[in-house]
């Protein structure tokens, strides 16, 4: 591990604990577009990067920037055809868990939507 996060985008504490990366983890998580990246991906399977722009209607840039923030951590990874990559959820575990997301928000996304202690990012 000690290998990967030398290499990471990100930098954590000599030791980090246990909840600091799975805090961590989860904010990766914490951002719409990703959201809305990994919901495609488990709805419609594997995608394009082209595919992926013209149904978020973001740039690019913008979405391979929230891919490579995906496949660093787990969520996404991609294969190569040619020039195109196509981009796919990694684990099944992830399916799962934002399988669970959803349930749970199911039942309490008005206490979520009135939430002023986690405030939604700018767009």
């Amino acid at each position: 591990m000690a290998g990967a996060i030398a290499a990471s985008p990100f930098r954590l504490p000599a030791a980090p604990l246990e909840t600091d990366l799975v805090a961590k983890y989860f904010r990766g998580l914490g951002d719409p577009i990703r959201l809305r990246i990994l919901v495609l991906l488990q709805s419609e399977g594997e995608l394009s990067v082209s595919a992926l722009v013209e149904r978020l209607e973001l740039p690019q840039s913008q979405v391979s920037n929230h891919l490579a923030c995906l496949r660093w951590c787990g969520f996404v990874e991609d294969r190569r055809e040619g020039r195109t990559v196509y981009n796919r959820i990694a684990d099944a575990r992830v399916e799962a868990m934002l399988e669970l997301a959803q349930s749970l928000l199911a039942d309490n996304a008005e206490h979520v939507a009135a939430c002023c202690r986690i405030e939604e990012q700018p767009r």
